[in-house]
This record gives structure tokens, sequence and C-alpha cells, in this order.
């Protein structure tokens, strides 16, 4: 049997949004969104959050008994390091066949996503050894220089007929622990993009788009 486990890092301090992994949001700490989500995805086998939060460690073990929690080492808390050698760290601890990493920022992120792209993963067939999530983006863009990166000025296409490019969004990564062991990185030299709607791609990284999430949750954008 295949052993899927999901992944979700969490530090208790955030220099851009102070204290964002367990700030209400839509009246629940931010983080359960994501964990509840995952919760109903049946092919996930095990939740595994790392933290060094005494506040999520406590309200998860209040809230979500089934998840396993792991306390981050000191070394690993700095915000500046390499979200790569946290998972290390983590699958250290963690027996995995298959790894699904995502983050409490992505409060719209829906189960359904989740469980297509793992089963996409879990084909015998594939030919890809990674899989991550991007939203698709069709905007002239320039680059620092005033220079165009994607467009001939002089031909004024309509931006829904320019080539598009996508976003690596962040909300998931899929991928083998011998993959991340051996190169050091979550996607492989043969990565499969699965592309998601902007509104399921709300990251929340800045105040702003705290400040949109729960606009959005207002509207109904969450489902608890």
């Amino acid at each position: 049997m295949t052993r899927n486990v999901a992944i979700v890092p969490m530090r208790h301090n955030s220099e851009r949004v102070p204290g964002k992994n367990y700030r209400p949001l839509a009246g629940v700490p931010l983080y359960h969104h994501v964990v509840r989500m995952l919760s109903s995805v049946a092919g996930i086998d095990l939740i595994v959050i790392d933290t060094d939060s005494e506040f999520i460690i406590q309200d998860c073990a209040d809230n979500f008994p089934h998840v396993q929690v792991l306390l981050r080492p000191v070394h690993l808390r700095d915000g500046a390091i390499a979200m790569n050698d946290v998972l290390l760290n983590t699958l250290d601890q963690v027996e995995a066949d298959i790894v699904l990493q995502t983050h409490s920022t992505n409060p719209f992120l829906k189960a359904d996503t989740v469980s297509a792209a793992l089963e996409l993963f879990a084909r015998p067939d594939r030919q890809f050894d990674s899989v991550f999530s991007v939203t698709r983006l069709q905007a002239r863009l320039w680059d620092a220089d005033t220079r165009p990166v994607n467009h001939d000025p002089s031909v004024l296409l309509r931006t829904q007929d320019l080539a598009p490019l996508f976003i690596e969004n962040s909300c998931f990564f899929i991928f083998t622990p011998s993959l991340l062991r051996e190169r050091g990185t979550r996607i492989g030299e043969r990565p499969f993009m699965v592309e998601i709607a902007p509104l399921e791609a709300v990251d929340i990284d800045i105040e702003e788009d705290f400040s949109l999430a729960a606009a959005i949750a207002e509207r109904g954008g969450i489902t608890l």
C-alpha cells in the first residue's frame, strides 16, 4: 500500500503578517481551513504539521487529534531557512511514499483539486516525477529594464491571445521523499503542472492578502 502524507509547515512568527497562521479567518484560526480540507481527502493517510508554535501545538491537539505535530528544531526556525531543509527534517521522522506539501496560507484550496492531483501522481503509467500547482497568467509583461518579456509591442495582440505563462503558486507540491533527498528539490526534471483558478490559489503573504481572503470568506468563499 502506498502511504500518502500531507505536510503543512508553519512557523509561529511571520515577518510580514504577524501571527498569520493562527490569526482568525472566518471565525477560526487560519490553519484550520487547510487542515479541514486535507482531512476530507480520502487519499491522504496522514497529516503532519511541522511547527515551533506552542499555540498551534495545543490548538491542534484540541481540534485535530488525528494530526501528527512535530516540533521544529531551533536551527530550522529562522525565516531564511530553505523550506527543503525543513521538509527533509520532517521526512526523517515520518514514513511516506508520496508527499503532498501545502501551506496554511491557502485557505481556499479545494479537496477535489488535491484529490485529483494525488490520483494523477499515483497512476502507474505517469511520465512525470513531481507535480506542482500553477496559476495561468496572460498579460503583457516587462522586465526591470523596460523590455517586453512575452510580447511584441508593435503587434498589439489581445491579452487572451498571448501565449500563457504560469505562476508557481505554492498551493501544493507532490513528490517522493527520494526525489527531495537526491535532488534537494520538490520539483524534479520531469514535472507536471496542475492549473488552478486564481480564487482558489489566493495566498496570504502580506496584510492586503489577508484582507482579501477575509472579504472572500465573508462572501461565502469558504465552506465551514
